[in-house]
């Protein structure tokens, strides 16, 4: 298989995925928004209504963003604009000066700005997720301050790995890049280049992972506690609980 045909190949693929993606966030959207209006909007808002509709559009918008990037919306990897155009805050920004004719001129990195918003984006996305499964143990636990403290205790050295993991493999340069690929005038698109092996991410991953097995197993300990109980009592189980804990088995999934 030639260059052309292997970048061709890929933007093909990178196209498919984008559109599933795009078809997926739609359809989930359209089956949830009945559900959302009436447990959600109608109702009195509160601390974790808004949490919760803060990482349902911000998941929506990063699903949306990772869709398009690269290739349905071509993103070129740098260009020139004018002072005056630098609006955009996702965007990197270097600053170069001409001593021929004395005016700074702005590049943006366009493509690789968006692809670091995805990547903070996704980490913050994750770690607002993970505080509503705290919440939602913390009230399964009947208010445990003991199991609080002992989530939050071990949800803050995610958090760092978190930052450390954006810091180390995606904001520095000498770790991954965006190349722009040209395979005709008018057919251009990004692709993103890791310059490091992937076992600096996994070995990172993996306490997160650990702390994401954690929070499941104690979610399906409290509902088979409740099963028990319920039987013994000859009681149909609480609908809310089971909801809670399978969708703590789907994110932990996911």
């Amino acid at each position: 298989m030639s260059g052309l045909e292997e970048s061709m190949y890929a933007l093909d693929w990178s196209d498919y995925i984008g559109i599933v993606i795009i078809t997926l966030m739609i359809y989930d959207y359209m089956l949830q928004f009945e559900k959302e209006v009436t447990f959600v909007w109608e109702r009195q808002m509160s601390v974790m209504a808004y949490l919760y509709l803060v990482v349902r559009y911000f998941g929506i918008v990063l699903a949306m963003i990772s869709g398009v990037w690269g290739g349905l919306l071509y993103q070129p990897e740098a260009k020139f604009v004018p002072p005056d155009l630098l609006l955009t805050a996702c965007l990197v920004v270097n600053i170069s000066y001409s001593t021929e004719t004395g005016f700074a001129h702005h590049e943006i990195e366009i493509g690789h700005g968006t692809l670091l918003f995805m990547q903070w984006g996704i980490s913050g996305y994750f770690c607002l997720a993970e505080i509503i499964l705290i919440w939602r143990l913390y009230v399964l636990y009947n208010q445990s301050r003991l199991m609080l403290y002992v989530l939050l205790g071990l949800f803050l050295p995610v958090v760092v790995l978190y930052i450390g993991v954006d810091v180390f493999l995606w904001s520095r340069p000498s770790a991954m890049s965006v190349q722009e690929i040209i395979i005709t005038e008018s057919v251009k698109y990004c692709t993103a280049s890791f310059h490091i092996g992937p076992m600096p991410a996994i070995y990172a991953y993996i306490p997160i992972i650990c702390y994401d097995i954690f929070l499941v197993v104690l979610a399906i300990g409290v509902l088979v506690r409740h099963l028990k109980e319920r039987k013994e009592l000859e009681m149909k189980p609480n609908t809310y609980v089971v909801i809670i804990v399978r969708y703590h088995v789907i994110y932990f999934v996911l």
